[in-house]
């Protein structure tokens, strides 16, 4: 099978052909979270996003690459325009906490300096870490083995100077009257080709969204800045033009080049890096290394809706990871919510989806458990899960048509009775039905997370054992003693439902 893309710069969905000439290598950057608070779980759509392209491509045989950086400097609060208008993102955070500090309101566990940015962004870099690792995320057991996958821009600080100084030798940069490193889009005859923005369109447009000095000193309008000399900033370092910081557009492109080369296959990211972010790291990646593309797939997830509105504190429908843990939420559930909506479409995120997708990830399981139980039981050699993995596999090479996979899935654990086990005949066992069910989660990634976060602790087994024993208690006519189990599930946090089909049973959460 070939995976079929859906290409943002090409806007066609396209065959997917790695660089590499023996076509099994691929080098994928991801545009990872800047660290001046806790990820929130439109942030992790994102993020999940590019993580399940990656599980795919693997499943289909190829080996994965994958760098996602983790900004911690130079991303600024007005990041719609590409100059980067407003505050450091890292400083606001800083000055944030020191407030909460004085109030003593320092989120639990936060033992830094809140007038240090860099202790800051390593605070929430080390609590990022911890939720990806919660949801599956392969790249951070990636940069365990190798940290450099998971790069900080301000460990490339001389690698971005040596891009500038490449960048002005070419042509495509100049020092600004006021000291500060623009990007000449004017030299570069490609910008927009992402986005759709054109020169024109962002010289008439942007000029009122930052300020009337710095649109003065500026060749055009549109011009963005690869480096700032800023003597008070608390983060800057030397460099040929004065102390100061980069810009957030030119770190990404240097962490791309640095680790996975100039020319790379994947770039993936949330739509709303498309412009400006991802549209100067092509300007400036291709002008700095003459190559024709700088990544030949970009990867866009669309935005996540809560109750059906943008997220917004105001509104209490923000929520972190961790939040919705602290609601009895399983990070299983967390994935599979943020991942089953088609990557190209708004999702919309609701308490009662999070409680349908715990409980079809606890039907799976029971499935799971029921066939590592009858794994040797005779079975014939292509059942309803091995039929099930090539259209799931089908499915996601359509664009990562997830909903389809998943569909494919539950019409073969539909075919399962899993009460009885099947009469001992055919030319295969039921092992082979187990491994296509283990293939396909080694995309949806959700059988390992039952020990992560929230109630995720929960026995499975124990679960069974009292169902089992709760109809036992109601056959027998044992009224309080079904009563009793019925009521220490529920501690567990475990609802039942007694129907037709028997006792059924899923998580609660809150």
């Amino acid at each position: 099978m070939q995976l079929k893309l859906h290409n943002t710069l090409t806007k066609r969905t396209e065959g997917f052909t790695p660089i590499d000439p023996d076509g099994r290598a691929v080098t994928f950057y991801s545009c990872g979270p800047t660290v001046y608070d806790f990820a929130h779980i439109g942030n992790f759509r994102a993020f999940l996003n590019a993580d399940v392209l990656r599980r795919t491509l693997e499943v289909l045989g190829y080996k994965v690459n994958q760098v996602m950086n983790i900004t911690d400097v130079g991303h600024m609060t007005d990041d719609a325009v590409a100059d980067g208008g407003g505050e450091d993102k890292m400083e606001v955070a800083a000055t944030r906490l020191a407030e909460a500090k004085k109030s003593g309101e320092l989120p639990e566990g936060a033992s830094v300096d809140p007038s240090d940015p860099m202790a800051v962004a390593e605070f929430y870099a080390a609590a990022f870490m911890e939720d990806s690792a919660a949801l599956g995320m392969r790249i951070v057991d990636d940069a365990k083995r190798d940290p450099s996958l998971m790069p900080r821009p301000t460990q490339y600080i001389q690698e971005m100077i040596a891009m500038v100084e490449t960048l002005i030798e070419n042509n495509h940069a100049y020092v600004a009257s006021d000291g500060v490193v623009y990007f000449s889009v004017q030299s570069f005859s490609a910008y927009g080709e992402l986005s759709g923005n054109t020169v024109e369109t962002l010289r008439s447009g942007e000029g009122g969204r930052v300020d009337m000095e710095t649109q003065a000193v500026k060749r055009s309008p549109a011009d963005f800045m690869l480096w700032k000399p800023d003597a008070t900033h608390l983060m800057r370092w030397p460099s040929p033009w004065g102390e100061g910081y980069p810009g957030w557009h030119l770190e990404c492109s240097v962490m791309a080049n640095t680790l996975l080369g100039a020319e790379i296959d994947l770039h993936s990211g949330g739509e709303d890096n498309i412009f400006p972010h991802h549209e100067c790291e092509i300007a400036q990646s291709r002008c700095a290394t003459g190559c024709d593309a700088f990544s030949r797939y970009w990867f866009h997830t669309r935005f996540l809706l809560v109750d059906g509105t943008k997220m917004s504190k105001s509104k209490g429908n923000f929520y972190t990871l961790r939040d919705l843990f602290d609601k009895g939420a399983t990070a299983a559930a967390v994935r599979l919510e943020l991942i089953k909506t088609h990557y190209r479409s708004n999702a919309n995120f609701t308490m009662q989806g999070l409680k349908d997708s715990q409980r079809q990830i606890d039907r799976w399981r029971r499935l799971k458990d029921w066939l590592t139980k009858h794994k040797d039981v005779a079975a014939h050699l292509h059942g309803p899960l091995v039929i099930a993995k090539e259209q799931f596999l089908g499915a996601l090479c359509d664009d990562l048509n997830v909903a389809g996979a998943i569909g494919a899935l539950n019409e073969a654990v539909n075919a399962y009775a899993i009460d009885a086990v099947p009469e001992g005949s055919g030319s295969s066992t039921l092992e082979f039905e187990l491994k296509a069910l283990l293939e396909m989660d080694q995309v949806l990634g959700v059988f390992d997370l039952d020990t992560l976060g929230g109630s995720g602790d929960l026995d499975v087994s124990k679960v069974d054992a009292l169902i089992e024993a709760r109809l036992t208690a109601r056959d027998e006519k044992e009224w309080a003693r079904a009563d009793e189990i019925r009521d220490e599930l529920l501690e567990m946090g475990v609802a039942i439902k007694d129907g037709p089909e028997g006792t059924t049973w899923s998580r609660i959460v809150q």
